[in-house]
């Protein structure tokens, strides 16, 4: 039987609650959520839980906020005139958006957390930094990734690239 480990798609069902219990995300009604392990597909924290596990297995996993998405930094928060975005954006609280990084390459995303008036308070942290990350996860499937997936360094769909 197969079991998680590098260079594998592997699906798997998941509901994640913060420590209040309350719901984060789920795929609960919809497709499992499918990943390559050892690409950094997902959190550090779990993926190390999962690996060596096989389908069927259900756990719950723990993971702290240095191997989910960071601690808060709160040099990271940033105030911005309304006049420095585009003019043609629309500015709304939980907007996500890619600011330039100014060493070039990709953009950063940033999440709008306030505007008041023609200020804009971006956020550069995700918004699950400094969360424990608490995963209820079964694993539904396992197998060799395709030599396309491994090149892209992610799974693909039934039909190819997604």
């Amino acid at each position: 039987m197969s079991t998680v480990a590098d260079r594998k798609v592997v699906s798997f069902h998941y509901t994640l609650t913060d420590d209040d219990g309350e719901v984060i995300d789920s795929s609960e009604g919809d497709l499992p959520l499918e990943y390559l392990h050892g690409a950094d597909n997902i959190v550090p924290g779990l993926e190390r839980a999962l690996l060596g596990k096989k389908v069927g297995d259900k756990l719950d996993v723990q993971v702290e906020p240095k191997d989910g998405y960071g601690e808060r930094d709160d040099r990271a928060v940033h105030h911005v005139r309304r006049g420095q975005l585009p003019a043609d954006m629309p500015v709304q609280v939980g907007m996500q958006l890619g600011a330039q990084d100014p060493r070039g390459g990709d953009p950063i995303p940033a999440w709008i957390t306030e505007v008041n008036g023609d200020e804009v308070t971006l956020d550069f942290n995700h918004p699950l930094a400094g969360v424990r990350l608490n995963f209820a996860v079964e694993i539904t499937s396992i197998r060799e990734a395709s030599a396309e997936e491994l090149d892209h360094g992610h799974p693909h769909g039934p039909d190819g690239h997604h």
